[in-house]
């Protein structure tokens, strides 16, 4: 029955389905209409997503990916089950090789999870987030380990939580999500998606083992503005090193479009010092899902260096109302 009302409400809301979006770019275009798909969800049902990629590549050319399943039904906010940790040979074919649930963690839910390799130790990192001791999102770091498939699942404990507020009716983010982490050869980075007065905005902090965390700048502020096509959410997504600087991927939504608060779209930045930010993207996104559905998704980028190319992992509406997660390929200088 509960399936049945979901598919007649999806069906309705196809109706309603804006036109294609287009970043303006054709070359871009083009390329984002051919894509290997990684991963579909548990279910084929509408809202049942697998997404919140982040990949890791091996010397040797191994592929790590974790990501987050997410059901169809239950509380929203919640609906995250479980981090799921695969891997693969070519970056395609990818096989399960462990599976984290929420119940093992001692979590109600999980969003994007964050995979990272220790450089001083060789050991591999998760970080990911959730609702902690029925509190507030924080984001988890769980016990580093010897490869991704020896994760515990019950070792997770919050490393970056809501900071305390400095005055009265004070604008600090409530709490914080879906972690993106970087090794810049000195320290670590993360930037995160951060809830302040129910807005989601991009936060940034800094640590030197990964464990202890400090905000960078104020930590009222955002790195990029609500403006634009993004003046209904901002988030951090991807970071590349390009040499003189980075690449910043960032997603976002536009309080005029269906659902803005899952029709999230994939726009680009840069950065000479991870401190200050240049939007490339302003007018319009860069990326969109070449398959929507009432969704045009393409959010939760992971961007790997590969070869000449730029390998970038995302979770993409599909027009069954259902998320996957797909591979895409772009020269480095697209």
């Amino acid at each position: 029955m509960l399936s049945s009302i979901l598919l007649m409400t999806w069906s309705f809301a196809l109706s309603q389905t804006p036109p294609p979006f287009s970043s303006g770019i054709d070359r871009v275009d083009r390329l984002n209409a051919a894509y290997d798909v990684i991963l579909r969800p548990d279910t084929i049902a509408p809202e049942w997503w697998a997404g919140a990629p982040s990949v890791l590549r091996n010397d040797d050319g191994t592929v790590w990916l974790a990501c987050r399943m997410r059901r169809g039904d239950g509380e929203r906010g919640l609906q995250g089950y479980e981090i799921r940790i695969l891997k693969s040979a070519d970056g395609v074919a990818f096989e399960r090789v462990l599976s984290i649930t929420r119940e093992d963690a001692g979590v109600p839910g999980f969003e994007r999870p964050a995979l990272a390799r220790d450089p001083a130790t060789g050991k591999y990192m998760l970080f990911g987030c959730a609702p902690w001791q029925r509190g507030p999102w924080q984001i988890l770091r769980f016990a580093d380990a010897d490869r991704p498939d020896q994760f515990d699942p019950a070792s997770a404990r919050p490393v970056i939580g809501p900071l305390p507020a400095e005055r009265d009716r004070d604008t600090m983010p409530e709490e914080y999500k879906d972690p993106v982490v970087l090794y810049d050869g000195s320290c670590w980075h993360c930037w995160v998606i951060g809830y302040a007065r129910r807005n989601e905005r991009i936060f940034h902090f800094t640590s030197q083992d990964g464990w202890t965390w400090q905000p960078v700048g104020n930590p009222r502020l955002s790195i990029l503005p609500l403006a634009g096509w993004h003046d209904f959410f901002v988030r951090p997504a991807s970071v590349i090193p390009m040499g003189i600087g980075w690449l910043f991927f960032y997603e976002g939504s536009s309080t005029a479009w269906v659902d803005p608060v899952y029709n999230i779209l994939t726009g680009a930045a840069f950065t000479f010092n991870l401190m200050t930010y240049s939007d490339l993207t302003p007018e319009r996104p860069l990326l969109e899902s070449p398959t929507p559905g009432v969704f045009h998704t393409w959010r939760y980028s992971s961007w790997l260096r590969v070869g000449d190319e730029l390998w970038a992992y995302a979770e993409v509406a599909c027009p069954d109302g259902t998320h996957e997660i797909r591979r895409f390929r772009f020269p480095n200088a697209f």
